[in-house]
């Protein structure tokens, strides 16, 4: 028997009843090029993956690579959260919070993910009628041009108003974003937390709050108010909107030796001293 068809029939057994898929966004650039070189790292180790595109998501696979951005994976990440399905980051964007691996070490990656070396992490999500996020809800008035009042309720009792430009529901894998830039704190994933964080607010007394994950949030506008889902999905609602814990896991494939307070000193420079010039 050829040596190399007896590579590839023990590859099938090895990796029998597993799917694959790569999915890429076309919009980021050299997203071909790195789905490419994935497609050909998989096919040498006898994987044959299932290409998508962002736009046409489908189910049916083990495991799912994610090529692009934050965006790209949050989206996959909503997505494959119904079917329990692991993702795995390939980052082609700017921070690449969520990714795992970027196109100069996708070899060494994969090698790591078919041998096992990586563990699911799970990511509670929020929900709001019909949408999900992975991140965040993110709630303002219709008028971009002026302040709104925003009263927030929990579990349907009254915490407070807000006169601002928002406010900020955030998981704790969305703790890092917006709510983080808004001046909210860092929740490690772990937690079944959430975090309120009013954007900009008019009196200094405005704190962000977290509170369980289990809590039922509820926040009520004057008329009407836009809302954004992991900043992708937009929806407006009239006089209150309550939003809480999904009943979707997403599923984050990490490798091993990665975890979550490296990440933040390496890709946020968090507590980094400033560097003076002599």
């Amino acid at each position: 028997m050829c040596p190399l068809l007896f590579f590839y029939i023990l590859c099938y057994i090895h990796f029998a009843m597993k799917y694959f898929a790569i999915c890429y966004n076309q919009e980021i650039s050299h997203s071909v090029e790195v789905k490419d070189k994935l497609y050909k790292t998989l096919l040498n180790k006898g994987i044959v993956a299932e290409v998508l595109n962002i736009d046409e998501l489908k189910e049916g696979f083990d495991f799912v690579f994610v090529i692009g951005g934050d965006g790209t994976i949050l989206k996959t990440a909503r997505f494959y959260a119904r079917f329990q399905t692991p993702i795995f980051g390939i980052n082609l964007g700017r921070l690449g919070f969520l990714s795992q691996a970027c196109k100069e070490n996708i070899d060494c990656a994969v090698e790591k993910i078919l041998n096992n070396e990586f563990t699911k992490e799970n990511r509670i999500m929020l929900q709001s009628g019909k949408y999900t996020a992975l991140n965040d809800f993110v709630i303002k008035g219709c008028d971009t041009g002026r302040t709104a009042r925003f009263s927030l309720k929990i579990n349907g009792k009254f915490v407070c108003d807000y006169l601002a430009d928002g406010v900020i529901i955030a998981t704790p894998t969305g703790s890092t974003a917006y709510g983080l830039s808004a001046g909210g704190p860092v929740l490690t994933p772990s937690l079944n937390a959430f975090v309120i964080v009013p954007i900009c607010p008019h009196t200094l007394t405005a704190r962000p709050i977290v509170v369980p994950s289990s809590e039922k949030i509820s926040v009520c506008v004057e008329d009407k108010a836009s809302v954004s889902a992991d900043g992708q999905e937009f929806f407006v609602f009239d006089k209150e909107i309550v939003i809480e814990k999904s009943d979707y896991i997403a599923k984050l494939a990490l490798l091993k030796g990665s975890e979550f307070y490296s990440v933040l000193r390496n890709k946020l420079h968090w507590a980094v001293p400033p560097v003076y010039e002599k």
